[in-house]
């Protein structure tokens, strides 16, 4: 799950000089960040897209979805959770018939991987559902009484060689440290104790950095090691994989997925190691990939300069979805 992080960004265009060489396109599902209702309740209920799918949660959940979604507080409520997933497979759908894309690969960094798996053939839109409502349940009674200690602390701006150093720095005292992501160059996630969370904000600091936003419950760690076992046993073995229609690009290490066995295996490692948007990027563009059709709104993966660098990048979102087409006045002859 991720924060609005970075600006508004329109459609951009690299100049890098390997573009003519690309041609290829892919579509990326993103994390998820804090969407008040408010914000996709047009989309949600007017596009027909979005209603086809949610006529299928409402009757997988057992209650409309919407209504949870607009009665009930806080950025990451199971119901936003659920509607995200619907929202971001609605405008996959809506690009694939309107914009006519044909995408080559389809990736998913973090939250975006549960999309990612529905678009690529490998889960059933339904067991997508009910395997996010459960998730979050799990979640919830993991956290709640394992590693209350924990947050994970993002920061931007903070080269690698500094992100070493205040590692290092972290280490010699015997706090507890582990990476939970890497965006790009100088944009990292760390996974600290809550009580040196101040320390670690005016350390990032002095080293030229800048500290955003902190995630409770923490994310990515190896120390999730049983979370991803009960994970596995309690949902993901109900549930039935199949191989992708379209390859999946694995967020912890570009790996190019070609059967369900391997996209379960990256869903499971999304609990216990480390993203890395880097090698998704070196996969994507080493396929020959130089288009990114951005299914959901995104502040975070496909807004930083390792994704602007390398392609052409096209968000897909209810805004824009739902923007009014202007038409030329008619010319009378």
């Amino acid at each position: 799950m991720r924060g609005p992080i970075l600006g508004g960004m329109d459609t951009h265009v690299p100049g890098d000089t390997d573009m003519r060489a690309r041609q290829g396109s892919a579509v990326v599902f993103p994390g998820m960040g804090p969407t008040p209702f408010s914000e996709v309740a047009r989309f949600m209920l007017v596009n027909p897209y979005a209603r086809q799918l949610l006529a299928t949660a409402d009757e997988v959940l057992g209650y409309r979805l919407t209504d949870r979604y607009q009665q009930t507080e806080g950025d990451y409520s199971v119901y936003g959770q659920i509607s995200f997933v619907v929202n971001c497979l609605a405008l996959a759908r809506w690009a694939e018939e309107r914009l006519e894309i044909r995408p080559d690969l389809v990736a998913g960094p973090s939250f975006g991987g549960r999309a990612a798996s529905v678009y690529a053939g490998v889960l059933d839109f339904a067991d997508a559902v009910r395997m996010t409502a459960r998730l979050a349940e799990v979640m919830d009674e993991y956290f709640a009484a394992e590693h209350p200690e924990l947050v994970t602390q993002s920061m931007a701006r903070l080269p690698e060689e500094k992100l070493r150093l205040l590692r290092e720095e972290l280490q010699e005292r015997g706090e507890f440290h582990d990476l939970a992501c890497v965006v790009d160059r100088d944009f990292f996630m760390l996974t600290v104790r809550e009580g040196v969370l101040e320390e670690l904000q005016q350390r990032i600091r002095s080293l030229g950095g800048m500290p955003l936003y902190t995630m409770k419950p923490p994310m990515h760690s190896h120390l999730f090691g049983p979370l991803r076992e009960r994970v596995d046993a309690e949902i993901f073995s109900g549930l039935t994989w199949s191989d992708p229609l379209l390859p999946v690009v694995a967020d912890q290490d570009g790996r190019t997925l070609t059967t369900g066995a391997e996209v379960r295996g990256m869903l499971l490692d999304g609990f216990v190691r480390t993203v890395r948007w880097p090698d998704v990027v070196a996969a994507l563009t080493g396929a020959g990939v130089d288009t990114l059709h951005v299914a959901g709104q995104d502040g975070l993966f496909t807004r930083v300069a390792a994704t602007t660098r390398a392609f052409r990048v096209r968000p897909v979102t209810p805004q824009s979805v739902m923007r009014p087409v202007r038409r030329r006045p008619a010319v009378l002859v």
